[in-house]
């Protein structure tokens, strides 16, 4: 499996990505890198692709399946996208607030400390569906990366499609996401003009 192990910061910076964006706390600087001409179409759409694979930490070869199962839906193919990134089971763990980051609720998932309908399920890439119950394992409620998780995570807000009872540490999903309840800086048409080309 591969592993990316670039600096998040440094990576969030080279795309103009704000880090609080995927759970981190540490701002980078505003400056932005120094460009000595103007970025080409291609160039935009590339980085937007890049900013989305960044983000879900999701590589090539996934993101590309994902992009094909998004066109052959109905609908607008860049919010199907953005969709199915956003119903992934370890993005929904961050969002519930089970996890700092994304990379903890990947890893969270991972160890087996998440159960979906009373089931265990320990692949990140799962894709959670309405009326599905994302709960965190009995046998992890006293883990220490889910009590920090969730005194970190007091002041988030949790999208309106996913409702949380943090009391026994579970929630629920109301609803598949619509583009407007994903709070994200990515231009998705880009990424479908790239791939259409």
């Amino acid at each position: 499996m591969a592993i990316d192990r670039t600096p998040v910061l440094k990576r969030c910076r080279q795309l103009g990505i704000d880090p609080v964006v995927l759970g981190y706390t540490t701002k980078t600087s505003k400056r932005q890198p120094a460009r000595r001409r103007k970025e080409s179409e291609y160039g935009m759409q590339l980085r937007e692709k890049q900013k989305a694979k960044f983000i879900y930490g999701v590589l090539e070869k996934q993101f590309r399946s994902y992009f094909k199962r998004a066109l052959s839906m109905e609908g607008v193919t860049g919010d199907n996208l953005m969709m199915i990134l956003e119903s992934r089971l370890d993005n929904v763990v961050f969002r519930l607030g089970f996890a700092r980051t994304r990379k903890e609720a990947r890893q969270t998932v991972t160890h087996g400390h998440i159960t979906v309908n009373g089931k265990r399920v320990d692949i990140p890439s799962y894709r959670v569906r309405p009326g599905d119950l994302v709960a965190v394992a009995p046998k992890a409620k006293e883990l220490l990366v889910i009590k920090s998780a969730l005194v970190s995570n007091e002041r988030v807000t949790v999208p309106a499609w996913l409702e949380v009872d943090i009391e026994k540490l579970q929630g629920s999903v109301l609803s598949l996401p619509t583009r407007d309840q994903i709070d994200l800086d990515i231009n998705e048409q880009l990424i479908v003009e790239l791939y259409s080309k």
